[in-house]
């Protein structure tokens, strides 16, 4: 079976979102095709049909090559949980933390574990598109690599550079990783894609070969900048820190960002709604007085996070809010936050101890080892819905006798404070499909769209693996997997 690796010259030069096109633009061809990322770094997760947890790029991927995602397509998962510690996920679960101390050394032991998950898509599929993590230029990060180089030498698979033409010094970005990189890891290495390319192509015609001239590799592309893809979720909670213009007829929702947000693209349907203005609130900046929702998001340390509100006098805005007669939703870490207390008596998040919520539901959350993961259906305000839970804690008190949702089996979720004013849940993705986006866009006095977000990303991929197909060699990246490339 075949296989062709993404690599870039840093974060979010469009990896992902590129992997995610060919993948769609393959199975369009009628090739059987399967993404993977050996490992990744987000607090954006989804749950997978085997019940674990990979990166959510990593389940756009599959959902452009029209497969379910599995575990497999993301076998070492690092969720950032402190600033010099992160939540350690193989194969879909919980093994522990990895540390500034022994980072190096710990993924190093876990390259046999990446390769299982490899050969195993390898035997299901025509051909495996595979994405690499931050940049091969990172060559104090080269030993014990397994998300670039270290990955594609031991899995012999053929790399192609990623270039972001938009943040400016393409040439030297390109060029430059041809330098600084190891000559074993360089013959890795069989061309460039010019990526997020605005203007006049013919402009960069000099510049294109130059690259070709310089490094030694071919040119496969030039993309263009795709309006298209800010429909996709992203993974990359840079995308949090681009504020769009004001648009002060719309009905404003808030949304502070916090320090460790996790699963922001929850969000992703509302931001698509005309008439409503998400605003998401960096530190530094208060709350609106003028909002007329504000969301408290998931959070991969719900208590490090809090502490951080409080910091910032969000918890004064969310009070002063409440009191106005405001609404406050609260979505997984959000959702405890709004309780009277949480504790942590095993240090799951860090030291152990136990903290004063924001006080706004009468619920009380414990911080235990169990990890829920689960895909989740029912009735939330009314609706239907389709989401998944993804969380570490057990919350219990009064208000959840007033639970925001039902789930299959009868089972409660969340909570709804008795003046209905302020809720909270479990689940993700509640906002994907449309009548419960309807039903809370009601609350505050929305007309919504009624569109099908599912469906808008359906036909964002499409139209991204068209653009693909234009402005990409596919033909000849294909080549390259089969050791034909002339």
């Amino acid at each position: 079976m075949a296989g062709l690796m993404l690599q870039g010259t840093g974060s979010d030069v469009g990896k992902s979102v590129l992997v995610a096109g060919l993948c769609r633009a393959l199975s369009n061809r009628g090739l059987r095709v399967l993404p993977f990322k050996p490992q990744n770094m987000s607090n954006n997760a989804a749950v997978t049909i085997d019940g674990g947890e990979i990166g959510r790029a990593q389940a756009l991927q599959a959902l452009a090559a029209r497969v379910e995602p599995h575990t497999d397509m993301n076998p070492v998962l690092l969720k950032p949980q402190a600033d010099h510690t992160s939540q350690l996920i193989v194969h879909g679960q919980v093994r522990g933390t990895l540390g500034a101390a022994n980072f190096r050394e710990g993924r190093r032991t876990l390259l046999p574990e990446v390769l299982e998950s490899w050969q195993r898509l390898q035997s299901r599929c025509d051909i495996v598109m595979v994405e690499g993590a931050g940049s091969p230029a990172e060559i104090n990060l080269r030993a014990g690599d397994i998300a670039n180089m270290g990955f594609a030498r031991a899995a012999d698979v053929p790399v192609v550079l990623v270039g972001d033409i938009d943040r400016g010094g393409v040439i030297a970005s390109l060029v430059g990783t041809r330098t600084v990189i190891d000559s074993t890891d360089a013959a890795m290495v069989h061309g460039f894609i010019v990526n997020k390319f605005r203007g006049d192509p013919a402009l960069f015609e000099d510049g294109y070969g130059a690259i070709e001239q310089l490094s030694g590799w071919r040119g496969f592309g030039l993309v263009p900048w795709l309006p298209c893809i800010a429909t996709l979720p992203s993974e990359d909670a840079v995308i949090l820190e681009r504020r769009p213009q004001r648009a002060t007829s719309r009905k404003l929702i808030a949304c502070p960002m916090l320090p460790r947000i996790a699963n922001f693209d929850d969000l992703d349907p509302l931001r698509q709604e005309p008439d409503v203005e998400l605003a998401m609130i960096p530190p530094g900046s208060v709350i609106p007085a003028e909002a007329d929702l504000i969301i408290l998001p998931g959070t991969k340390a719900t208590i490090a996070d809090l502490a951080f509100v409080r910091q910032q006098g969000w918890d004064i805005d969310i009070l002063a809010h409440h009191r106005r007669g405001g609404m406050i939703l609260g979505l997984c870490g959000g959702y405890q936050m709004l309780g009277r207390t949480i504790a942590d008596p095993l240090g799951i998040e860090g030291p152990a101890g136990k903290i004063n919520g924001l006080g706004l539901l009468n619920v009380t959350t414990e911080l235990t080892p169990r990890k829920a993961l689960l895909r989740v259906s029912g009735q939330a305000l009314g609706a239907a819905f389709a989401g998944f839970e993804m969380h570490m804690g057990e919350t219990s008190g009064p208000d959840t006798a007033r639970p925001f949702a039902m789930l299959e089996g009868q089972r409660r979720d969340g909570a709804i404070s008795a003046d209905g004013r302020v809720m909270g849940t479990y689940c993700h993705g509640l906002f994907e499909r449309p009548d419960l986006r309807k039903a809370l866009l009601t609350r505050i006095g929305v007309q919504s769209s009624g569109q099908d977000h599912g469906a808008l990303v359906d036909a964002a991929l499409n139209d991204l693996a068209s653009a693909l197909e234009q402005h990409l060699d596919i033909d000849g990246l294909l080549a390259l997997t089969q050791g034909t490339l002339r």
